[in-house]
Parts: structure tokens; C-alpha cells; sequence
């Protein structure tokens, strides 16, 4: 069944992240996510493009919305960077030594002037940004 979590904490990253981590841990194949929000949804859709979750699907419930993820046992851990420092491209490599288990292995997520991304695409288009969290 769904894990759903109620906790608040006003981060709602962060929420959602702390749900897929501890639904992986437990071997769920399925977590809600409550509320929804863009962020999450791309964040979300970098971890898909990648292979770490399987699908997602947005519900509107014409509340906040959730979002219904299927997981498929592959992520090892995930997480908000919060304050989200500035991160220029010539800095991405020193924050996925310090956050990433291995070079082959994880991303971080930015958000950039052109949109959310992993640390690679933001290295490839030569853009820093914000850094939101990592996963691998």
C-alpha cells in the first residue's frame, strides 16, 4: 500500500524527498506525495530520466494535488540541500564530491535560468544555479 506522510514542515521538497527515501528503505513499490508542487515535479522527472523511479503520476484532487510514485528499488538515498546555495559550474565538482558516493554514481539537481537540472546538463550548457538536492 501507499505511504502517505503528514508531517508539514513547510518545505515541501523535502517532505516529498523524506517520503520516497523512507517508502525505498521499507521496499514499497508505490508512495504518495502530498501537496504537489512544480519543483517536486521536476525534480521527480529528473530521477525518472535517469532510471532511479519508474513513473509518476500528478492526481488533482483540486486541493493541493498529489503525486502517486512508483519506485523500482534502485535509489539508495535522496535529499534537499537547504539553505539552496549558489553553485557555479566550476564549483558543481566540488559539491558532487562532498554530497555523491562515487563519480559514476548520483546527481545533483540545480535549478538554473534554464530550468531544473541535473549537475551534468548544467555543466554541459555551462550554467551554475541553485543547488536543490541530490540523489543516487
Amino acid at each position: 500500500e501507499a505511504v502517505v506522510s503528514t508531517q508539514s514542515t513547510g518545505d515541501v521538497l523535502n517532505d516529498a524527498l523524506k517520503s520516497i527515501y523512507n517508502a525505498e528503505k521499507r521496499g514499497k513499490r508505490q508512495v504518495l506525495i502530498r501537496p504537489s508542487s512544480k519543483v517536486i515535479i521536476k525534480f521527480l522527472t529528473v530521477m525518472m530520466k535517469h532510471g532511479y523511479i519508474d513513473e509518476f503520476e500528478v492526481v488533482d484532487d483540486h486541493r493541493a494535488g498529489k503525486i502517486v510514485v512508483m519506485l523500482n528499488g534502485r535509489l539508495n538515498k535522496c535529499g534537499v540541500i537547504s539553505p539552496r546555495f549558489d553553485v557555479c559550474v566550476s564549483d558543481i565538482e566540488k559539491w558532487t564530491t562532498n554530497l555523491l558516493p562515487s563519480r559514476q554514481f548520483g546527481k545533483l539537481v540545480l535549478t538554473t535560468s534554464s530550468g531544473i537540472m541535473d549537475h551534468e546538463e548544467a555543466r554541459r550548457k555551462h550554467t551554475g544555479g541553485k543547488i536543490l538536492g541530490f540523489f543516487y
